[in-house]
């Protein structure tokens, strides 16, 4: 019997190119232009074996080619670091340094959300568990202690191994929702914070307030801000004038400001926030009157003449065409609303 005593060894890599004479001369030249086409040459000649290993990742959700830069990425620094002076086969140093650039890159730049690396080691872990168990034809879904006992972890660590592998990818919160034809996405089933809410407790918190101001106050205040009327258009309404309207709402807003304050801290027995600020802006005078009076009388370098009956300035005239408060429009405040003179006739 004829036996093939001429058969040679295979190689493990069908397309491994001889090279090993280009690195023995590529750890023998210097820096510059010819080092760098020998370079150039070594990584051309060993990049298809690249391009395998970066096909062993696909469907991992990474595109195929820019698995391939990586694998590219990871040939180059296999060719900078490789010492043919060891007597190792360059492709027994390369293969790992390739498949640890493109696990790299799935570590660091492919988690939605990143996790520690004990964690990712855990997640890996629990996977191949998970496969071992379901290759033995049990149909059930394997628990927890199942996939501690397959792996050798404990049930805590199993449970954040199976968090990690939910945190790998993330759904987007623009797609839509499974199973619905609506066009709703995620983001349309999320709730948010309703800013109602704010002005619901500060609605309540003026309504004791508000039940204690005059009818003509509380008049100038539902007209302002609830019907949205102009300072203007308010005092033609009441017949008075608009600094008169703006002084009332100034004053009615800091009372009732003072008063839902000052209950705030009664009710939790400590200062409210932004009562000094307040406090703060109620001891500044208001008007001028107020100013002079808390000042003094100023000191006058010479007497001031008195003036003659004849000089002294009459009082002004009710101007004939102000209008009348109409007292159906504001019904009880009439008589508050109403001139002097004309409640003085009736």
């Amino acid at each position: 019997m004829r036996t093939n005593t001429t058969a040679k060894h295979k190689h493990p890599h069908d397309d491994a190119p001889k090279t090993v004479a280009a690195f023995e001369r590529l750890a023998e030249l210097p820096d510059g232009p010819e080092r760098n086409a020998l370079r150039q040459d070594l990584v051309n000649a060993w990049l298809p074996m690249s391009e395998r290993l970066a096909g062993r990742f696909r469907n991992r959700g990474e595109a195929l080619e820019d698995l391939r830069q990586v694998a590219a990425l990871g040939l180059v620094k296999a060719v900078d670091r490789y010492d043919p002076a060891r007597g190792a086969a360059f492709e027994s140093y390369a293969v790992p340094t390739i498949t640890g650039e493109i696990k790299r890159h799935f570590r660091d730049h492919m988690w939605t959300l990143h996790v520690p690396r004990r964690v990712q080691d855990l997640r890996g872990r629990v996977r191949v568990a998970s496969q071992e168990l379901a290759a033995t034809g049990d149909s059930r879904r394997p628990s927890v202690a199942d996939l501690a006992a397959q792996a050798g972890l404990t049930e805590d660590e199993v449970r954040a191994g199976l968090e990690a592998i939910d945190s790998f990818s993330a759904l987007s919160l623009d797609a839509e929702l499974p199973g619905g034809e609506d066009g709703y996405s995620l983001s349309d089933s999320l709730g948010s914070a309703d800013p109602a809410l704010d002005i619901v407790v500060d609605r309540e918190s003026v309504k004791p307030g508000l039940s204690c101001l005059p009818e003509r106050e509380r008049t100038i205040l539902y007209m302002r801000f609830f019907r949205d009327m102009t300072q203007s258009r308010i005092a033609e309404d009441l017949g008075i004038s608009q600094m008169h309207v703006s002084r009332l709402i100034t004053r009615c807003c800091s009372r009732l400001r003072d008063q839902a304050l000052r209950e705030l801290r009664d009710d939790h027995g400590r200062p409210a926030r932004g009562e000094g600020v307040v406090a703060g802006a109620a001891a500044l005078p208001r008007t001028r009157t107020e100013a002079k009076e808390r000042t003094g009388p100023k000191e006058r370098t010479r007497p001031k003449a008195k003036l003659t009956a004849a000089a002294r300035p009459r009082p002004k005239e009710a101007s004939p065409t102000r209008r009348a408060v109409r007292p159906a429009q504001f019904g009880g405040a009439a008589d508050q609303l109403t001139p002097r003179a004309g409640r003085d006739a009736a």
